[in-house]
This record gives C-alpha cells, structure tokens and sequence, in this order.
C-alpha cells in the first residue's frame, strides 16, 4: 500500500501550537528546542522549526521542509543545528515526530547523573504515560549524552546510542536538555509532559533528601 504523505503545513500548524505550549511551561524559553514531525518516509521528508526562533512566537510559517540528509526543500531560514539528532531519532526508531526542550530540571539531573551514564526512573504512576509501559512498577531508562558543539560526532554518539538501548523512550543531553519522540505528535507530546514531570519529581526530591 502506498504511504499516505501527511501535509507539511498541517504539521507545521500543530507543531507551532506545541511550541507555544511548551513556552509558557518554560520548556523552550529564548530560542532553545526544536520540534519536527515527520511528512512522508519515502523519500524522508521532515518538517522542522527554522533555527534561532523565539518559541512563543511560533507559527506554522517559521517551519522548514527538510530532506534526509538536512537539505531545506520547502520554508525560509536554515535548520537547527541540531537536525542531524532528529533525523537519527526518526530514522531508527521509526518515530512520526521529535520534540527537543531546555527545561531546567532536565539541565540539572543530566549534568549530576552524567557520571552513570543515565538516570533510572521507577515506581511513578505517570510512567504509565510512556508508549507500552503498563504498571508503575516499571523500571524507565533515559541515557544521558555528553554534548558537543560537532553535530555530526554528537549525531554518530546518539545513533549508537539508540541502536544498543532499543527500549528507551527518550535520553537527555548533558546540561542542555531533553529529546523524547512518539509514533505520532500527540505521543511524542505526553513523552514531553511525562518526562518533564518525572524529572521535577526527581529533581525536588533530592533536593528535599540533600536538606
């Protein structure tokens, strides 16, 4: 069956309203975090927020349509820097979109879990909010990556990453932030606001524990 393509301004309306959302949590404040979804997979075509926006500002026209090597096909502006993740991300783990945010608690847990190379995450109810997971006994790896300014080394660290833990929904970037994804927007959306909460909990509560 041939792949229905998705239209390009269509996400770019929708990804422009999560944008906006994730603003005023202070999820993306100045112009941190990029947003793509995913318009057809063959060939790959992606729509991805153009570089340097003001989040709160967001709408559809300040949207890119991307190719799988990041060239600009369709949009005004360059895109992020930081593509070359997205693409990885859409491209091994078959996601229908990926949200990046620069939330603070996901810049202080991933700069004090570095060392283990991650951050464990069990016995939340709200984990249940992640794609397959059933109980809150379930026990939530999310990786963290030390970052780099070489977006190509960085992409080459992310894709080894997710070829060898296949069943994580997400990983942090060292003292930058959070990428998560979904099969589609609503679901990479609820990985966002399941993460950011889980990671608020985890944060406050060692702080608590360290007072």
């Amino acid at each position: 069956m041939k792949e229905e393509k998705k239209s390009f301004p269509e996400l770019a309306a929708q990804l422009a309203v999560i944008g906006r959302e994730f603003y005023a949590r202070g999820w993306v404040l100045g112009t941190s975090g990029n947003l793509s979804a995913v318009i057809s997979r063959e060939p790959l075509r992606i729509a991805i927020t153009s570089s340097g926006l003001d989040k709160g500002e967001l709408a559809a026209t300040h949207f890119l349509e991307i190719d799988s090597d990041a060239n600009v096909i369709k949009g005004e502006g360059r895109p992020s820097a930081e593509t070359l993740l997205h693409i990885a991300v859409a491209k091994l783990r078959g996601a229908g979109a990926v949200l990046h945010t620069h939330s603070v608690w996901s810049n202080i847990l991933s700069d004090a879990h570095v060392c283990e190379g991650g951050i464990t995450i069990e016995g939340y109810e709200m984990l249940k909010g992640l794609e397959g997971v059933s109980t809150h006994e379930h026990s939530e790896w999310l990786p963290v990556i030390e970052n780099s300014q070489d977006m190509r080394s960085l992409a080459v660290s992310v894709e080894a990453m997710l070829r060898e833990q296949t069943n994580v929904h997400g990983f942090l970037l060292r003292r930058h932030g959070l990428y998560t994804w979904g099969r589609d927007l609503a679901e990479a959306k609820r990985h966002v606001e399941i993460f950011e909460f889980l990671l608020e909990v985890l944060g406050r509560t060692s702080l608590k524990a360290e007072g």
